[in-house]
């Protein structure tokens, strides 16, 4: 769970991000909600070994507000999960500690606008991953 802020935007072209932070500003343009109650460095090594098979499909399901967003990327053996801060889905290859799926899909650009704004006026979001 993570909740929603008056800077949300959702308008990043190439990331989604959830975090721990409490606090955000104007430009973190790709911040969905604050406020975690989860990082990648909680999940367990289980789930992370299934998302650093090369073939796993990995998808987040985001749900706020009555409205839902399903956002499918894959694994890659370079993730980590290691980050305390930060969760992110990225359209690109790219990995570094906050990483939680590569080649996604959808970035925050592109999830429903109804959903952005609910997040705008502090909703609550509920992030869930899965991995085949």
């Amino acid at each position: 769970m993570a909740q929603g802020h008056e800077h949300v935007g959702g308008t990043h072209t190439s990331t989604f991000e959830v975090t721990t932070d409490d606090w955000l500003t104007p430009a973190g343009d790709c911040i969905l909600a604050i406020e975690a109650n989860r990082a990648p460095a909680d999940f367990a090594p289980a789930f992370v070994r299934a998302c650093q098979a090369v073939d796993a499909t990995i998808t987040a399901t985001i749900a706020v507000d009555g409205y839902e967003a399903v956002v499918t990327g894959h694994g890659h053996p370079e993730l980590t999960f290691d980050s305390h801060r930060s969760a992110v889905g990225r359209t690109s290859d790219y990995v570094d500690d906050r990483t939680i799926m590569v080649g996604a899909d959808a970035a925050a650009a592109d999830l429903d606008r109804d959903l952005v704004t609910a997040l705008a006026t502090g909703a609550e979001l509920e992030l869930v991953l899965a991995v085949e």
